[in-house]
């Protein structure tokens, strides 16, 4: 596995992340760096990408991307958060500039994953609603 991606829910909101680099908005995540376990990136990036600390987490899956280096396999969580503070800046890099807490269910006037992000969108907004109640 070399990266995560989590959905994010605050209250009844979802958390997307804008990367001004790549002109995009996801879910927060990131790299596995070679001392973490996914477990640990996953706290890390959201953390970095939003200021968010993870109060319950769930993974629900895996994805294989494709990117022009070749095929990168990335594990998708549901995560419960809430703000330690105001979001400023990404302190990694600054790639991340903004973030916004979304209905759900207008995840793709955001993102876009085709079929197989429908299915892990779906599933994330279905295990947020079993973690909540544990």
């Amino acid at each position: 596995m070399t990266g995560v991606h989590s959905f994010c829910f605050y209250k009844d909101k979802m958390v997307v992340v804008y990367s001004e680099s790549k002109k995009r908005w996801t879910p927060p995540g990131g790299g596995v760096e070679s001392v973490e376990t996914i477990q640990e990136t996953a706290v890390r990036e959201i953390k970095e990408e939003t200021n968010m600390r993870v109060i319950k987490r769930s993974i629900i899956g895996y994805q294989d991307v494709m990117e022009p280096t070749g095929v990168i396999t990335q594990v998708r969580s549901v995560c419960l958060v809430e703000p330690y503070g105001d979001f400023v800046s990404d302190p990694d890099d600054g790639e991340i500039t903004e973030i916004k807490l979304i209905d759900p269910k207008e995840y793709k006037h955001y993102f876009n994953w085709m079929d197989i992000g429908d299915h892990l969108t779906k599933r994330a907004i279905a295990v947020k609603a079993r973690i909540e109640l544990e």
